[in-house]
């Protein structure tokens, strides 16, 4: 999944957790007093992450959620946010700030189950379906019951037929920024070519026939595929997979008033300044075991910079004493005070998030597909700045391959253009590599997205790959928008920052959607746009391969080709977070799943 503010679910019911030895930035950023204990503490967090999320039963997806120690109901919380929303349809949520709002109004067929109250114990449970699903043939039928009692906001049922609505409207040509996952499982091809098994969704009449989809009666849906999908559980919990109204589908514009489900609604959007949510009366909480509604309302209001919330946290006084941020990361000047400082313990949270960052090389543009120009971009890259403008180590660490140390196949060695000995770059090499191409002077178009942030790496990065020979002319991306315009096809940008997430913590979420080439379409997540035969072939291959330790070890292989050899992107860093929240927010934790604050357990003290 795409950072916008920052995505991310995780998940998977065989990986084994494995050893991690994280490599630290020499330069380029903040340190702490605690350090060593920060550092500590995060690397258990990322070795968690690779651990199995187990599958609920029905007793486990029955509601209400398990109660929060020390929660109250009513109040207020003001929530800063950086992004405004540009999609609240679930087919269209794919990036981090997006889902987590997604969290309190939209409601799939499973979830993530908190089974502690510090963020770090989950299960895979049914949501609106009575258990996580149910096979009897290794994954290639699956079969959920809906529960007695879930309603639309407007008091009506949700059925089977919403559910085959949702899937269904997943092929139509508008809903192109969410995941792939399930549409390509139904289709049973990998890349984009899905579209052509609905190419309309459901909008002229047709539908998935009942050999691929089956909705019987009001409550059954059965979903049978041609090949196993195991992980099918793990997928329907995303809230590009949440369920949309049929009655209430507005096509493209449900992307700004959604029909709820979850125990809040929209009250109010003005896209760009603020969104009001306030509770849901038709939704049950004994219907439930995931969300609570212990909150009256949140008030949203956007355009707050990480350095801006940051501080009105920190004095903590009116109405900033029951604020939060679901995105907002502690801003680089005031990470270290916050890390070391004990008085904020009680309302800080912070782990490693599932992320990578990296600088993509469009292979549209056709000077762009000489190797040397592209490993001499690798080369003169520095990471440094990047590190640097989110708060240094505290908040990053330099990166060598495109797999987090979130994820089973990551390799803490890899690195194939120094980035983790040499932040700074070697502008030397990559000159020599300009030279042999006849490439000096060549200029570069750099879209990066206009934050503080995005403006301080961008022109230092900027201004080290000119001291190799390039010209680099940088181009602003607004925020809110930033995903969508470097998702195009013909967009004019040479190279850009993204950073991607797993969706469960396996390469499987990584690899295929950001570098399978039958997947570059309009929105789609391919952002470099590269075709390889080999990535594509390796993909197919790898993806029948059942043992989940063997198949980490194949994807490990992959990445190393795709960073080393094939060179579309440049690995920047792995991304960590750090929030904080106002003195009367309770509730408060790091959840590892969501990877971040959990909005769904929040009160009012």
């Amino acid at each position: 999944m795409s950072r916008g503010g920052r995505h991310i679910y995780a998940a998977i019911s065989v990986l084994a957790a494995g050893a991690l030895v994280l490599t630290g930035c020499s330069e380029g950023g903040s340190k702490t007093g605690n350090n060593d204990k920060n550092d500590k503490e995060q690397q258990e967090n990322a070795a968690r992450q690779q651990s199995s999320i187990p599958f609920g039963d029905a007793k486990d997806s029955e509601g209400p959620a398990p109660e929060v120690p020390g929660a109250k109901s009513g109040g207020t919380i003001s929530v800063l946010a950086r992004d405004s929303y540009a999609h609240l349809d679930p087919g269209q949520i794919y990036v981090q700030d997006e889902m987590a709002v997604s969290q309190l109004i939209h409601r799939g067929l499973t979830g993530y189950k908190a089974t502690s109250n510090d963020g770090k114990k989950h299960e895979v449970v049914g949501d609106l379906a009575t258990d996580p699903g149910t096979t009897t043939d290794g994954g290639k039928t699956w079969k959920y019951t809906l529960k007695d009692g879930i309603k639309w906001e407007d008091g009506s049922p949700i059925t089977s037929k919403d559910v085959r609505h949702s899937v269904e409207r997943l092929f139509a040509p508008f809903i192109n920024q969410g995941p792939p996952y399930l549409q390509q499982w139904l289709a049973d091809t990998p890349g984009a070519d899905y579209r052509k098994l609905l190419p309309d969704g459901p909008y002229e009449g047709k539908h998935l026939p009942d050999s691929l989809l089956e909705t019987p009666d009001d409550k059954t849906i059965v979903f049978k595929f041609k090949t196993a999908r195991p992980d099918l559980p793990y997928a329907l919990a995303m809230a590009g997979y949440a369920i949309v109204s049929e009655k209430g589908d507005t096509k493209t514009k449900y992307d700004k008033a959604p029909v709820a489900a979850g125990p809040y609604k929209i009250q109010e959007f003005k896209s760009g300044k603020s969104m009001t949510l306030v509770r849901n009366e038709n939704w049950d909480a004994k219907t439930d075991p995931v969300r609570h509604q212990y909150v009256d309302r949140f008030d949203i209001t956007f355009n707050h910079q990480y350095e801006q919330s940051t501080k009105a946290l920190l004095a903590d006084s009116g109405k900033d004493q029951t604020a939060v941020s679901f995105s907002n990361a502690v801003d680089a000047g005031n990470l270290s005070k916050v890390l070391s400082d004990p008085s904020l313990k009680d309302r800080t949270v912070s782990g490693y998030q599932p992320y990578v960052g990296q600088i993509n090389i469009n292979q549209a543009h056709p000077e762009l597909k000489d190797i040397k120009i592209r490993q001499a971009i690798a080369y003169a890259l520095p990471v440094t700045p990047f590190v640097r403008a989110y708060g240094g180590t505290d908040a990053m660490e330099p990166a060598g391959g495109i797999l987090s140390p979130t994820v089973a196949g990551y390799d803490a060695a890899f690195d194939p253009w120094g980035k983790k000995k040499k932040p700074a770059g070697d502008p030397e090499k990559a000159k020599k590599l300009l030279e042999e191409a006849g490439k000096v002077g060549m200029k570069l178009t750099f879209g990066y997205i206009n934050t503080p942030e995005g403006q301080q790496y961008s022109t230092a990065m900027a201004a080290g790959l000119e001291k190799a020979g390039f010209d680099v002319q940088r181009q602003e991306i607004p925020a809110e928008t930033f995903y969508d315009q470097v998702s195009q096809l013909d967009n004019n940008y040479d190279i850009f920052h993204t950073a991607w997430g797993a969706d469960w913590p396996s390469a499987s979420t990584v690899i295929p959607p950001l570098y399978d080439g039958r997947a570059i379409a309009e929105g789609a997540q391919n952002y470099s746009q590269i075709n390889d035969p080999k990535i594509n072939s390796e993909i197919d291959r790898i993806s029948k391969i059942t043992d989940p330790v063997k198949a980490a070890a194949e994807w490990g292989k992959l990445n190393e080709y795709i960073v080393k050899d094939v060179v579309n992107v440049v690995p920047t860093a792995y991304y960590k977070q750090t929030q904080i929240a106002g003195s009367k927010i309770g509730g408060l934790v790091y959840d590892d799943v969501i990877s971040g604050v959990d909005p769904r357990r929040l009160y009012v003290k």
